[in-house]
């Protein structure tokens, strides 16, 4: 009933934890039994070591929130050697390692060693995310450049690829259709807007880096068009993402294209917020007349 598929990875239903948002799972183990999720994106990785962005970085805003973390995380190496086997005692399904970089060869390489990991089903190539001031940002903004990353990381990469892309662009669909040419198994959409706010006594900006990535329920019905969109124009199989909070967000999401949906920003003002959702899904379904929510993905667009 609850049951979905994404790029050959079968998952007991379609929430997967969004990265950044539930760290490696271990935040979260003590709230309920997390294996109740169909999946978990692990916390965005890169080559090194990255402390991050200087504080602060997060503002609150009306609908949702602004961060600007940079990134922070162990490495590649501390996270297959360490983050991967803690997560796998508390986590027994495959989860989604979310890969990031600032020049091709270095996605390449974390793709490489991410993709060997045993419980990692599938790679997220991150090429959206607009808190680094390097190569991050450029990727995800730029056709070629997005199918550049995407055929490099594809053609080295044991597990299938899915391309997380930016809306800080002018025409995402573009973009989603040069990383099919390119070989993408899958695409996920959306990461955060771009945005700021200001201290009204200091008169200066609330973040430290100035701007951050606006998530939460203001960005949903963004998140809703380009996803709607780029159904239209793709044929492989696409990941929600942007303000989802309720189970009603979830069947919306996949009515309008997507195929299984990440929750993020939720996770931080309810750490039982996933747990929720899916507990919510089966008596949502029962109201709208859903036997099966395969049967509802894109029905938006037929």
């Amino acid at each position: 009933m609850l049951q979905t598929e994404i790029c050959g990875l079968v998952l007991d239903n379609p929430i997967i934890a969004a990265s950044g948002t539930f760290g490696f799972g271990q935040e979260y183990k003590d709230f309920y039994d997390i294996n109740i999720l169909g999946s978990i994106s692990i916390k965005g990785t890169t080559l090194e070591p990255r402390f991050g962005n200087a504080t602060p970085r997060i503002a609150e805003c009306k609908a949702g929130m602004l961060n600007a973390v940079g990134l922070q995380n162990p490495g590649v190496e501390a996270v297959v050697r360490h983050e991967l086997p803690e997560l796998a005692k508390i986590y027994r399904k495959p989860v989604v390692a979310n890969v990031c970089g600032f020049a091709v060869d270095e996605y390449v390489e974390v793709a490489r060693i991410m993709s060997q990991a045993a419980n990692v089903g599938l790679i997220e190539l991150n090429i959206s995310c607009p808190n680094v001031k390097h190569g991050g940002m450029s990727f995800g903004t730029d056709a070629a450049c997005a199918a550049e990353v995407t055929a490099a990381v594809k053609s080295i990469s044991q597990k299938p690829v899915i391309v997380k892309l930016s809306p800080n662009v002018t025409d995402i669909v573009a973009i989603a259709v040069a990383c099919q040419e390119a070989g993408a198994d899958g695409l996920c959409l959306i990461n955060t807007l771009l945005g700021m706010r200001l201290d009204l006594k200091t008169r200066r900006p609330v973040l430290a880096n100035v701007t951050g990535g606006l998530s939460g329920d203001g960005v949903f019905p963004i998140a809703l068009r380009m996803i709607y969109e780029t159904a239209k124009a793709c044929t492989i199989p696409i990941v929600g993402c942007g303000g989802v909070s309720t189970a009603r967000d979830v069947i919306e999401m996949m009515m309008a294209g997507a195929a299984a949906v990440e929750v993020g920003t939720a996770n931080l003002i309810n750490p039982t917020a996933c747990r929720d959702i899916i507990e919510s899904l089966p008596h949502e379904m029962e109201r709208l007349g859903i036997e099966k929510l395969k049967d509802i993905i894109g029905v938006a667009l037929r």
